[in-house]
């Protein structure tokens, strides 16, 4: 990846990271809950800096499993 695109790539993965973080704080769920994962998405920013690539693919995971309420740890 040429380094136009490793920078594109690091300003996506940083744009959906904040969104996931703004959708964790909006969930009605047990503080345990969300402490978990918010936890989870400290996983993903810390990978980012790394291997922003996997770091997106694992934003992606963790955002279907939002979107299609597979939220560890809570009772549905």
């Amino acid at each position: 990846m040429d380094y136009d695109g490793q920078l594109q790539l690091y300003a996506a993965v940083a744009v959906r990271l904040k969104e996931a973080h703004a959708t964790v704080r909006a969930l009605q769920v047990p503080e345990g809950v969300r402490m978990a994962l918010t936890r989870k998405l400290l996983v993903i920013t810390a990978a980012a800096k790394h291997d922003p690539a996997a770091a997106n693919r694992r934003l992606e995971r963790f955002i279907a499993d939002l979107d299609e309420d597979r939220i560890p740890g809570e009772e549905l």
